[in-house]
């Protein structure tokens, strides 16, 4: 395939900021029955209900949350909007509305926000959510993008960070470790590219791990399955900066303690392969590599028997008394302290 190596290139102050939001946002339509107005005026307005609401945000900056030289624009759309769904559906709720704020350096053609909010609105559709505000403006340092998700849950549907209790069990979504070692095999790709322009990777044996990377799908499922087995959790997180970071989150707001169990945290065989070929401890990666967005949630020893062997769930551990720490339990059944050692937006470098 010949590439277009002129491909259009149209400037963004040819539109000016009222033309290009009414441009990205022409195609989006509305979803949930609780968005009385979208995008198109001062504000939106959102039907008041019997519900409570929940709102997060997140800000994702070039360079330090993304790398454009090996994240599609599309992806990176799609990416910004699961990362504040996840934390809705980590409180037990349902996401219903968005707001997308984006400031980009003149070096992005119109053609490159196309792109964007290409994978903003796949993911809008694909999860039911709303697009309804935001803003756009200029940067002198890249594209930094801000998105706010809003959702609603029940009063008494709501899981809050707070609420594990000694000899609960610690469960998790899916397997960890994967967006981890998705995105050390792109680091390592951009380096032999740098090198050599003309060398075509072979990502074929890493398809899950990049997948998990660029294009990680927020576990809206969750909620319901745990609805029908008639399980409510005590507490619940979602990973974003790897497993002993979140844990240490629950057992500090629940003033409890931990064990988890090496052998029964769940890795992609895929994971385990890459580990062994990057010589890298596959635990280490599960506890602190990050970017997974699976849940963690603690229930009550007695739904033992409803959680168990279910395919979307493991059983990793126990909630214990705060004086006994944090701990893991190794293969060779030792215990060692568990350390937070994932990642850290506002570490020096």
């Amino acid at each position: 395939m010949i590439e277009d190596k002129n491909p259009q290139r149209t400037s963004l102050s040819e539109l000016g900021e009222f033309g290009l939001i009414n441009h990205l946002t022409k195609h989006f339509s509305l979803n949930n029955s609780s968005t009385i107005k979208g995008v198109g005026d001062d504000a939106a307005v959102l039907a008041a209900t019997d519900k409570q609401t929940l709102v997060t945000t997140d800000l994702l900056i070039e360079g330090v949350h993304f790398d454009l030289s090996y994240m599609p624009l599309k992806h990176l759309g799609y990416k910004a909007v699961m990362v504040n769904l996840s934390d809705v559906y980590a409180m037990n709720g349902t996401a219903e509305q968005i707001t997308v704020s984006i400031a980009i350096s003149n070096r992005f053609p119109l053609e490159a926000i196309e792109e964007l909010y290409a994978g903003i609105k796949l993911a809008c559709d694909t999860y039911k959510i709303d697009l309804i505000g935001g803003d756009t403006t200029s940067s002198t340092k890249g594209m930094l993008i801000s998105v706010t998700a809003i959702g609603s849950a029940k009063e008494e549907d709501v899981v809050y960070r707070i609420g594990a209790q000694e000899t609960d069990l610690i469960v998790v979504s899916g397997d960890l470790g994967a967006a981890y070692l998705g995105l050390q095999v792109l680091e390592r790709e951009k380096q032999v590219f740098q090198v050599d322009p003309n060398n075509q990777p072979d990502l074929d044996a890493y398809t899950y791990l990049i997948e998990r990377q660029l294009k990680p799908e927020a576990r809206k499922d969750v909620k319901g399955i745990l609805e029908e087995l008639e399980v409510q959790p005590t507490s619940m997180i979602d990973i974003s900066d790897g497993l002993s970071s979140e844990i240490m989150h629950i057992c500090s707001q629940s003033k409890v303690g931990c064990k988890l169990y090496e052998d029964k945290i769940p890795l992609d065989p895929q994971v385990i392969s890459a580990c062994e070929e990057f010589n890298i401890d596959s635990t280490m990666v599960a506890l602190s590599g990050g970017e997974d967005y699976e849940l963690l949630f603690t229930v009550p020893i007695a739904d033992f028997d409803k959680i168990k062997g279910n395919p979307n769930f493991s059983i990793i551990g126990h909630i214990t008394a705060e004086d006994q720490g944090l701990n893991l339990v190794t293969r060779a059944n030792q215990e060692i302290a568990l350390k937070a050692q994932g990642w850290n937006a506002l570490k020096q470098e």
